[in-house]
């Protein structure tokens, strides 16, 4: 119909990358369904859209199934911070297999196009660095991970084969370490750690020697990259991500630069299959989708922390 709007289902929408491609489809004059359980999304993060008639939010858990009328689903639903994920490493595996099955079979009654949010967990603790999509990990299937990092593989073997069985349209986006504002302070994530210690006047903690490294996206660049994918012809997987690397301790010296340079770094050993080393390969991104970050980690970091100083003074 001319001039309808598209209608868009965000699981998980009210989540720190969920709540944020949230405000960029509503800003565009999409109409957006917001559905999360609220175990690591917040109101207060989609609260300024409560109300307005293009908006509706849905408390609900994408284990159990729903029916609604939507042309393209956002699949962010799962925690993804292992302080959550292991929390209830059952719910997590659960969240990602019944919760992607049942996101594909919405897809493919209403002939929607379903974007699965993946990870760059799924290549494990990877013994090829960068890590090209081409790469098919290295993950402990045992492990104290691998609910979250097996979940999302399978998640995206749903995906594919619903495509072969079933010709459902599919995307799906490998996103590496990503941050910014509306990150949970208690998430246990590196950056979020840093900032929220070092607001308090703590030490910052870094756990092994810290030469471990990290690849840092802001969420504002993720969220334009996730929807290039939506938008475009490549079905993925597809990484998105900060090809530029830091280690840990670079970041923690960073953070510590711009809040308080005198306070102390200590070290605690490093968590069971916690990966040494992550840096995501983009061309394919730049040559598919035109896309790449723009915001440094300086600038990035910025914002992040004024976020964190107005929600740790409120």
């Amino acid at each position: 119909m001319p001039g309808s709007k598209t209608r868009n289902l965000i699981t998980g929408g009210a989540g720190f990358v969920g709540s944020h491609l949230v405000d960029r489809l509503m800003e565009s004059g999409d109409e957006v369904i917001c559905l999360d359980n609220y175990f690591t999304g917040n109101k207060a993060n989609i609260a300024r859209w409560i109300g307005h008639p293009c908006f509706e939010l849905i408390r609900h858990d994408v284990t159990e199934p729903i029916k609604l009328e939507v042309d393209r689903i956002w699949h962010l639903a799962c925690p993804a911070s292992p302080i959550h994920y292991q929390t209830n490493p059952v719910k997590t595996a659960k969240t990602s297999f019944l919760g992607t099955y049942n996101m594909l079979g919405l897809a493919r009654r209403v002939k929607a196009r379903l974007l699965l949010a993946s990870t760059s967990e799924v290549y494990g603790d990877p013994q090829v660095h960068p890590q090209p999509e081409s790469y098919r990990g290295c993950v402990n299937t045992i492990g104290i991970r691998a609910c979250y990092d097996e979940g999302k593989r399978i998640a995206e073997t749903l995906c594919f084969d619903y495509r072969r069985m079933h010709g459902s349209e599919i995307r799906v986006a490998r996103i590496f370490n990503t941050y910014g504002p509306r990150m949970l302070p208690d998430d246990g994530r590196v950056v979020s750690n840093f900032i929220v210690q070092a607001l308090r006047g703590e030490a910052l903690t870094l756990y092994g020697d810290g030469s471990q490294t990290r690849s840092f996206c802001y969420v504002d660049d993720l969220v334009e990259g996730l929807i290039g994918l939506m938008n475009g012809d490549h079905v993925g997987p597809i990484n998105l991500g900060n090809p530029t690397e830091f280690t840990i301790r670079k970041l923690a010296e960073l953070v510590r630069e711009q809040i308080n340079p005198s306070l102390p770094l200590i070290t605690k050993p490093l968590p069971a299959d916690d990966p040494l080393q992550r840096q995501p390969v983009i061309d394919l991104a730049l040559e598919q989708l035109g896309w790449k970050p723009h915001v440094s980690l300086a600038q990035g970091l910025d914002s992040t922390i004024a976020y964190f100083r107005e929600l740790l003074s409120a």
